[in-house]
C-alpha cells in the first residue's frame, strides 16, 4: 500500500485508481475532477516557487472517467467535464463553474470559455434547491492565481468544492483523480473522510503539503 499522506480525515494514495488501488470504490460518494479528454496544456504562469506540471496524464480520451464511473456503479457523483466531449451516461443534473475573473490568454477569436461542466449523477443529494451556476471570483490564472499558488495546471477552488461536497449524501468522499487535492480539502474542512488517489507523485506532493496546513487552505476563496 502506498499512502502518500494520511490524518484522521483524509488517505491519499499514490498510484494507478483504476488498477492499483481501488480503496477508493469502500467510500460512499464519488467527487472528482478526471481527465477531460481534450488534451489540456497548460499555458499558466507559475510563481517563483512552485512549477506547474504542465499536463494531465489520460487526458487523451474520457477513457479512465468512463472506466471511473463504470467500476462505481449507479452511486452518487459529480463529475467535472468539457462540453467538448460526451457528458457520462444517466446524468441527472449539469451545474456550470462559472470563473468570473477568467483571463482571455492569447485568442484568435473574440470568445474565450470561462466555464466548465459538472454531472452529477445518482440520488441523495442534501440542502435547500439552488440555480445550478456556482460562480468564482478568485482568479485562476495570471501570476497570483490560483494554477501560480498550486503548481497544478487546472486546481479547483476549495470554497468551490466545500459548496458541492456541502450537498452530497452523508459518508466517505471519494476523488480518484485527487490532482492538487480541493476535493480532500473540503471534504477535511466540512468534517468529512475522504480517500484520495493520484496517479501522477508531483500532484500528491502538490496536495499533500495543502493538507498538511490543515483547514486554512490558501485556496479556499479562489
Amino acid at each position: 500500500m502506498s499512502i502518500y499522506y494520511q490524518d484522521e480525515w483524509v488517505t491519499l494514495y499514490h498510484g494507478d485508481c483504476l488498477t492499483e488501488h481501488r480503496e477508493w470504490l469502500d467510500a460512499d460518494v464519488l467527487v472528482t475532477d478526471p481527465p477531460y479528454g481534450i488534451n489540456y496544456r497548460s499555458g499558466g504562469m507559475s510563481n517563483a516557487t512552485v512549477p506547474i506540471v504542465a499536463a494531465i496524464k489520460r487526458d487523451d480520451s474520457t477513457v479512465a472517467r468512463d472506466l471511473v464511473i463504470d467500476s462505481w456503479g449507479r452511486g452518487p457523483a459529480i463529475v467535472f467535464g468539457s462540453w467538448r466531449q460526451p457528458r457520462p451516461q444517466d446524468v441527472k443534473n449539469r451545474l456550470i463553474w462559472h470563473k468570473k475573473n477568467a483571463l482571455p490568454g492569447m485568442r484568435s477569436t473574440p470568445w474565450f470559455a470561462a466555464d466548465e461542466e459538472i454531472y452529477i449523477l445518482g440520488s441523495g443529494w442534501t440542502g435547500p434547491p439552488r440555480q445550478g451556476v456556482y460562480a468564482t471570483d478568485g482568479r485562476q490564472d495570471g501570476a497570483h492565481g490560483l494554477v501560480a499558488q498550486t503548481g497544478h495546471p487546472t486546481p479547483k477552488p476549495v470554497g468551490l468544492m466545500s459548496e458541492l461536497v456541502a450537498k452530497c449524501p452523508p459518508g466517505v468522499i471519494a476523488d480518484p483523480f485527487a490532482g492538487s487535492g480541493s476535493t480532500l480539502i473540503a471534504a477535511k474542512i466540512l468534517g468529512r473522510r475522504a480517500i484520495g488517489v493520484e496517479l501522477d507523485e508531483a500532484y500528491c506532493e502538490i496536495a499533500a503539503k495543502r493538507l498538511a496546513q490543515g483547514v486554512l487552505d490558501l485556496g479556499a476563496n479562489a
